[in-house]
């Protein structure tokens, strides 16, 4: 989706570290922290992705994905299931 493998490739590597612009980190700590402290989440959080041009449409598709990826994950531990290994990124 992002039409670039080297960005995509950095996000991979250490997504803090890439050469983002600042919607896109934006988006992302907001992403780590619905993730990992979701209940840690306030309105604050939805007005920094608002003051990044994110419309409500926008933080609605974000956290969906989220919570799509959370909910896969939580089923794939629970199944046990191995996820065969993504490689290298950008190699064909």
């Amino acid at each position: 989706m992002l039409k670039d493998d080297d960005l995509a490739g950095q996000i991979i590597g250490d997504w803090r570290t890439a050469d983002l612009d600042d919607r896109r980190r934006a988006m992302l700590v907001y992403a780590e922290k619905l993730t990992l402290t979701p209940a840690d989440v306030t309105a604050d959080d939805i007005e920094m992705l608002r003051s990044q041009g994110l419309s409500d449409r926008d933080v609605l598709d974000l956290v969906e994905v989220v919570a799509y990826f959370a909910y896969a994950n939580r089923i794939a531990d629970g199944l046990g299931i191995t996820l065969e290994p993504w490689g290298d990124f950008g190699d064909g």
